[in-house]
């Protein structure tokens, strides 16, 4: 089991990623994403700045590694009428 620990800037923020490559022996491999800086702030992929996820290794490799494919991720879902709405709203300031 390897662990490696990265952190991007994605958008403004600081995320750090936790890749566990065939994680316990069972060929799939696990990342976790988590919000930093702000900490705990909503991503597309996670209204608590939180997300575990399972995939084949391959697959993984597939997209370029762990930093690639969370990035694509983060990006891809950023797209979405959801998270735009999340992003307009959070720039307003809020007499509430």
């Amino acid at each position: 089991m390897k662990v490696t620990e990265h952190t991007i800037e994605w958008q403004g923020m600081a995320v750090s990623i936790r890749h566990v490559a065939n994680w316990s022996d069972t060929g799939v491999d696990h990342i976790e994403v988590r919000s930093i800086k702000p900490q705990r702030a909503a991503l597309p992929i996670t209204e608590t700045g939180y997300r575990s996820h399972f995939l084949h290794g391959e697959d993984l490799e597939s997209h370029g590694g762990a930093v690639a494919f969370v990035t694509q991720w983060l990006d891809h879902e950023a797209r979405s009428a959801a998270w735009k709405e999340h992003v307009r709203a959070s720039a307003q300031l809020s007499l509430f």
